[in-house]
């Protein structure tokens, strides 16, 4: 019989692991398989030692995500800016908990922290944080995965403007190549290991 790792330990085994950080909706959407696809990445991280990074809140998808990791005795890391501590309730459960000034600084210390990043169905703000991550590798600040797990085709309409980006002139080929599409979390599972076995 094994027992789960308190917190502390948690936090040293995951130094030399990889972290993954999650874009999501701070809110369900109106498809339950978006839920699901929540819960079911935040137990395949777990499962397979890959931490959590996130924005630090517990209610819509990332919740959801959250409380999947952590049941399934896996490793936490939020960050929320202090203006959205009540909105997107702060949760103060999880092994790594950091509070910053504002949302560029949020998703300046999530960047940093991960070693890849997956986006989940979500809205603006996830939008936002997927062409940051975009744009940044596009100038060729960084190399890390960008996968969009593509919930019901959810992402498809990303994909076609993207497409539409390139056909007009706005953006070399190359810029579909740095985006990873996954249909569900069995082939964003197999996406992940493949980039961190490299």
């Amino acid at each position: 019989m094994t027992s789960k790792a308190t917190r502390g330990e948690r936090a040293v085994m995951t130094e030399n692991l990889r972290s993954v950080c999650v874009y999501c909706g701070s809110r369900d959407g109106r498809d339950e398989a978006y839920a699901q696809a929540a819960e079911d990445v935040g137990k395949m991280l777990a499962d397979n030692a890959w931490r959590l990074v996130y924005g630090a809140g517990d209610v819509g998808l990332m919740g959801r995500v959250a409380n999947a990791v952590q049941e399934a005795g896996g490793a936490t890391f939020g960050v929320i800016p202090t203006h959205l501590m009540d909105w997107e309730v702060g949760k103060r459960d999880l092994d790594s908990f950091i509070v910053t000034e504002t949302m560029h600084e949020r998703k300046k210390v999530m960047f940093m922290n991960a070693d890849a990043v997956v986006v989940l169905p979500g809205g603006a703000g996830s939008l936002d944080e997927f062409f940051e991550a975009l744009t940044w590798r596009q100038l060729k600040l960084h190399g890390k995965p960008i996968i969009l797990l593509n919930v019901g085709g959810f992402w498809n309409p990303l994909v076609s403007l993207l497409e539409h980006i390139v056909e007009r002139g706005f953006a070399g080929d190359d810029i579909l190549s740095f985006v990873q599409l996954a249909a569900d979390v069995t082939e964003l599972e197999a996406l992940l290991g493949s980039a961190f076995a490299r």
